[in-house]
């Protein structure tokens, strides 16, 4: 069984990630992975310095993100050019990675694709886990954890599709409003009802 784990920026997903790891289920990470395909020297990161010029690369050759994803934040075309040459390498190494796991003998596979329906990778999985979280409380954990102002964590909030919008896809919800082990219980009781089992 494929899952797909989601939800939206500071709403916690990164949390359900790490129980899940910790109960033992392998992890594809397309964030991880995204910061993999853009290394200095390969052939993705060549592709964005081409296509957004040499100021979006730092002086050790690590790409600049924080340039790049000014450039891009507003920019509607040039995050769409910069989608076309990371996205398929990612899928790549996604699906790569999950066929390992199941040569291993994994039965369940989670992969961690915090933008799964904006990207449109529902086909990639079998079932969707959505982690969800009131806005104020999704906002006022953005502006502690990245500094932002409220103006900067609305417009971070609402670049990516709205909550319901991503719960109406899920075959399963967690709320998670409440504490740790609330959500623990959740998920818990959903890999239970999935019958979804741990590789370690």
């Amino acid at each position: 069984m494929i899952i797909g784990l989601t939800g939206s920026i500071a709403s916690g997903k990164s949390t359900v990630a790490r129980m899940l790891a910790e109960k033992g289920y392998p992890i594809v990470d397309a964030d991880e992975i995204s910061r993999q395909v853009v290394e200095p020297g390969s052939p993705v990161l060549d592709q964005i310095i081409e296509a957004f010029g040499d100021a979006v690369v730092l002086e050790t050759g690590q790409l600049n993100r924080g340039k790049l994803g000014d450039l891009i934040f507003n920019n509607i075309e040039k995050r769409q050019k910069l989608n076309g040459i990371i996205h398929p390498a990612v899928r790549k190494e996604m699906l790569r990675q999950k066929e390992e796991w199941m040569a291993k003998g994994a039965s369940t596979v989670i992969m961690d694709i915090p933008l799964l329906f904006e990207s449109r990778l529902q086909p990639f999985v079998e079932r969707i886990l959505v982690v969800s979280v009131e806005k104020e409380l999704q906002k006022s954990r953005l502006m502690a954890r990245n500094g932002f102002s409220e103006e900067e964590a609305e417009s971070r909030i609402a670049s990516q599709l709205p909550m319901e919008v991503k719960e109406r896809g899920a075959d399963a919800v967690i709320d998670n409003n409440g504490t740790l082990e609330a959500t623990e219980q959740q998920l818990d009781a959903i890999l239970e009802e999935w019958k979804a089992e741990p590789l370690f």
